[in-house]
């Protein structure tokens, strides 16, 4: 990608309030026309969200949009709806022995409700009961573990064997669940540090998910530093790793580019969770700075790899080994072509892994080299997506992000009549990333609480 240096945050400022007015119509949208009956909204076809059953991930993402449009905007309609939302349909995320989403369905509401309403916007009346949610929930995730040597993961819903790239982000309920003073209770009575899980998964990633150029195997070379597997394969009778694989990504040896910007969000923003934990609760499981680095490690080099193998203007293709990329000749010199007859680009990946760019940016300081590399690459996507190219303007169409793919090998993606590639349409976890983003850059140009995860946690 080229970085734009001269951007700056300020001057997002109109694009942000003019997102706004239509992520807002959006969300209305879906809600008066979308029966939840048929389960979660996945994706759009032909504009219109409908479900694609698999798992239920996406569900939290819906109600966590009606919190994050109240945060930004302060329209009372869309708190009472997330509110409402969160008590009717979500108790059964919290439960959820069967999946490895926690911390995208959990903390998108419960985990938005709670710093809402500690930071005053909204009535502290459920302050317990959102807290007590998280808590469970943080608690089953953790439940869902596999031993490795060294350490363990929190498996998929593939099974104990398979460790995906995505659950990174589930590790986020497991930090606020242990911040809030909570444990997991096992057999005998042995209680299990809901930090240690969250670390441990956390190397697992790092170490068994990302490459850096060092060897690993015959594809892991210095020019592919920071390339991600989706799936990280282990024999689940000894722990022993076997392979990387792929369930979404074209395989195990390329970069399903989605896969990567969870990595780069998720790293980036442990790395600033990190912060608030004391060294009397690190020192016992290694001490900060063993943690520090490994975090640091894994977040430069997949956002590295993002900048290096992204188009000109921020926006990847779905996979970065794709196999007819090559047919779009030198495509990292031009501009993402969403219209192309080959591969298409996934802008939900762009929209996730922006938060990577600039978090990482502010964490190393925004004034030096790399910090500044980092942020303005960011704020590069930024501009990109808050595009017409990019944004959902037809009023009809429910979605908010266009030109987003989910499963491109199961073939779960629209192409419309008289093209070749999936384009045009959206999803849900597309939407609710790109307001998130927007909701971080809203607060930091109008000097707010900077926006974590764990903002929750603030009194």
């Amino acid at each position: 990608m080229q970085i734009d240096h001269q951007l700056t945050s300020v001057s997002f400022a109109p694009a942000l309030e003019k997102f706004w007015q239509l992520s807002g119509a959006k969300i209305d949208l879906i809600h008066r026309d979308y029966d939840p009956a048929n389960g979660a909204p996945v994706v759009t076809v032909a504009g219109k969200y409908t479900a694609r059953a698999w798992t239920e991930w996406t569900e939290g993402f819906l109600y966590g949009s009606d919190f994050l449009q109240f945060d930004a905007t302060g329209d009372a309609a869309h708190a009472a709806r997330a509110r409402k939302y969160t008590v009717d349909r979500m108790a059964s995320h919290v439960s959820h022995v069967g999946g490895h989403d926690h911390g995208f369905n959990n903390v998108s509401t419960y985990g938005n409700w709670l710093r809402l309403q500690r930071e005053g916007r909204l009535p502290a009346d459920q302050i317990e009961y959102c807290e007590l949610a998280l808590k469970i929930s943080g608690a089953v995730q953790a439940a869902r573990w596999a031993k490795i040597h060294g350490g363990g993961y929190i498996y998929s819903f593939n099974g104990p064997h398979s460790l995906f790239v995505d659950t990174i982000r589930s590790c986020r309920i497991l930090a606020i669940a242990h911040q809030l003073g909570h444990r997991l209770m096992g057999e005998n009575d042995v209680a299990h540090s809901l930090l240690e899980r969250a670390l441990q998964h956390l190397e697992a990633t790092a170490k068994y998910c990302l490459f850096y150029g060092e060897g690993r195997d015959s594809y892991d070379v210095p020019a592919e530093r920071g390339r991600t597997a989706h799936e990280a394969i282990f024999n689940a009778n000894d722990g022993r790793f076997r392979c990387p694989n792929s369930q979404q990504g074209f395989s195990g040896f390329t970069t399903w580019t989605r896969g990567l910007a969870w990595a780069m969000v998720g790293f980036a923003e442990e790395l600033e969770f990190l912060k608030t934990v004391s060294d009397a609760n690190l020192t016992p499981l290694g001490g900060r700075a063993k943690w520090e680095a490994i975090l640091l490690k894994a977040a430069r080099a997949t956002c590295d790899w993002f900048i290096a193998h992204t188009a000109l203007d921020g926006i990847p293709y779905w996979d970065g080994g794709a196999p007819n990329l090559h047919k779009l000749g030198d495509w990292r010199a031009r501009n993402a072509e969403p219209f192309n007859d080959h591969e298409p680009v996934d802008s939900s990946a762009a929209a996730i892994g922006v938060q990577g760019l600039l978090r990482l940016g502010r964490c190393l300081g925004e004034t030096t080299a790399d910090g500044k590399r980092y942020w303005q690459a960011g704020l590069t996507t930024m501009r990109t997506l808050f595009s017409d190219t990019y944004l959902g303007v037809d009023p009809s169409h429910q979605g908010l992000l266009l030109h987003t793919v989910y499963h491109r090998p199961n073939g779960w993606d629209n192409i419309p009549p008289g093209r070749k590639v999936p384009c045009g349409e959206a999803c849900m976890w597309g939407d609710y990333h790109l307001r998130e983003a927007a909701l971080y850059l809203q607060r930091i140009i109008e000097g707010k609480a900077y926006y974590t995860f764990f903002g929750c946690l603030d009194s």
